[in-house]
């Protein structure tokens, strides 16, 4: 690395950074990534072909593996040895970190649907939030590009929530299962409606990849690349244009300025030598994760940035969203004993209930603001560690009732907006510092009766489409008993958000900080809102979009005039 004299140095390989990443060095740019994890190559080390039987309790999760012994996240999770982070007094936020190359693009669940008109424009809509500084249509051409280049599958459904792709450029979708198509014939007759996911799965070859065989769990990872992340795609296609560098177990401490204010690099520390370097570039992208780019940016304070980089508008660590979530199911006596069969698929739903009400909204019919939708789960899926505890007897009968029931089951998962408020946010802990001396986050978190109203009316609709189905429902939790913690879905954005003017936001539409011109945020930190739809293919599209947009302003030399 010598020899490599960077231009751009990008911070973070996941989702935003390995697409920043891809996109600059495609267009002839030098880039340096920076991931704070160790290595990682899913070709090489994945348990893609590993079974819950050979695992201890089952491969059920732990401190270590929360998501189970076999995840594809290899050293991060919930709480990351060395790395702590804080809550405020009455706050409770959890905040998963990959700490990999790759980052959550390893073991992410893949869902991949667009954001539509209606997700930008909120605030226009009922007051609330902000909206973001640019239309859907202005997007929708990059979401093309960008679910070309992932390979998403899926199907135009006509419906408002889901905005159509171009003839062609979705792959199509696997066939919905018995429980699925169960749970849609119900919802019909409520009057919801159902939807094949997007998924960034590949049912046909793309490139160098293979197509998904429906086999094993893409929680694994997937050495085939099949099932989406960066270390089988964006960044390998990035090292291939020779104007890549990647430098993992690089913990960036603070984003550098000169005496003038203006930033001329970063500095990290290197995890294996303790040892702190710096690094000198014509522009710094953060892609490092919301949470951490606003770390980043509140600890990178100097004589001309007093309250931290970028943070003139005092926005960074503000309006943290998550998604909301709560998850919900029942026996369906119609689907015990039937014959069993291979229903493995891609893993995740291949149907799901997306967003309905938004002619309701409009009317004020609902009491809260925005919308949610319900992932399905259910099917003839690889035993694990949970056990039934209706069970009764031992032996022969007890096996014959396990057998009857398995495949039964049928799961709501609701994933939900979220109104930002002013009581979730993040700053640095005055105390607190990490293994490297840097400062850790510290969580300040409360929902809103907005969330609370939307778990509520969602509890009620899956207990409607299960007692159509035939299963018997009891008393349903309260939201506040049902709703899940802060942080706990991963969808976690917001914290730099963009906007159309500097008093209120921290990065214009480019992702380019209002204060310094050549820094920028490629994450779920820029979003104005959180739309109930996984961020992924946001993050990814957005920052496809803002590279190239990026990409022009270095060739033209005009970088350096300031946020537009």
């Amino acid at each position: 690395m010598s020899n490599f004299e960077a231009e751009v140095l990008v911070v973070g390989s996941g989702a935003g950074g390995a697409m920043a990443a891809y996109e600059l060095t495609k267009a002839g740019r030098k880039v340096l990534l920076l991931e704070a994890g160790r290595d990682y190559d899913p070709k090489a080390e994945t348990p893609m072909f590993k079974r819950n039987g050979e695992a201890p309790l089952m491969g059920a999760g732990n401190s270590d593996k929360d998501f189970g012994f076999y995840d594809a996240t290899v050293d991060g999770g919930w709480q990351v040895p060395d790395e702590p982070y804080t809550s405020a007094e009455n706050s409770e936020f959890l905040w998963w970190r990959a700490r990999m190359l790759g980052g959550r693009t390893n073991h992410w669940g893949r869902y991949s649907l667009r954001f539509s008109e209606h997700d930008f424009k909120g605030k226009s809509r009922d007051g609330l939030g902000a909206d973001w500084p640019f239309e859907y249509n202005d997007i929708a051409p990059w979401y093309d590009k960008t679910e070309a280049l992932v390979g998403v599958c899926g199907t135009n459904t006509g419906l408002d929530d889901m905005p159509p792709s171009p003839e062609g450029v979705l792959q199509p979708p696997p066939l919905p299962r018995i429980p699925e198509l169960f749970v849609a014939a119900a919802a019909k007759k409520l009057g919801i409606p159902t939807a094949p996911m997007h998924r960034a799965v590949l049912t046909r070859p793309l490139d160098s990849r293979a197509a998904c065989f429906y086999a094993t769990p893409c929680g694994h990872g997937c050495s085939i690349g099949a099932a989406f992340q960066t270390t089988t795609s964006l960044i390998p296609m990035a090292k291939a244009t020779g104007n890549l560098q990647v430098l993992t177990n690089a913990m960036v401490k603070s984003v550098d300025v000169d005496d003038k204010g203006n930033v001329v690099g970063l500095s990290y520390i290197d995890k294996k030598t303790a040892t702190e370097h710096k690094l000198t570039a014509k522009v710094v992208i953060l892609a490092a994760s919301a949470c951490e780019s606003a770390r980043l940016l509140l600890n990178s304070k100097s004589a001309k940035h007093p309250n931290g980089l970028a943070n003139s508008s005092g926005q960074v660590g503000k309006n943290i969203m998550d998604s909301t979530g709560a998850n919900f199911g029942a026996m369906v006596p119609a689907l015990q004993g039937r014959p069993i069969y291979n229903e493995d698929g891609h893993t995740a739903n291949h149907l799901f209930i997306p967003w309905w009400g938004h002619q309701a909204q409009a009317k004020k019919e609902l009491k809260f603001p925005r919308g949610y939708h319900f992932e399905l789960g259910g099917r003839f899926s690889e035993p694990g560690a949970s056990i039934d505890t209706s069970l009764q007897g031992y032996g022969k009968d007890l096996k014959k009732q396990v057998k009857n029931k398995y495949g039964a089951y049928v799961h709501f998962a609701l994933r939900g907006e979220m109104v930002p408020n002013e009581h979730c946010y993040m700053d640095i802990d005055p105390s607190v510092k990490d293994k490297w001396g840097i400062p850790v986050p510290r969580f300040h978190w409360k929902w809103s009766e907005h969330e609370l109203n939307q778990v509520e009316h969602g509890l009620q609709t899956a207990k409607a489409i299960l007692t159509e189905m035939g299963a018997t429902v009891g008393e349903l939790p309260t939201p506040e008993q049902a709703i899940l913690k802060g942080g706990q879905i991963i969808h976690e954005v917001g914290t730099t958000r963009m906007g159309a003017s500097p008093k209120d936001s921290v990065t214009n539409q480019w992702g380019q900080t209002w204060d310094c011109p050549n820094l920028f945020v490629m994450d779920g930190g820029v979003f104005a809102s959180n739309p109930h739809k996984n961020c992924t293919l946001t993050i990814m599209t957005l920052a496809m979009r803002n590279s190239a947009w990026l990409a022009e302003q270095l060739a033209a030399g005009s970088l350096m005039k300031g946020a537009v």
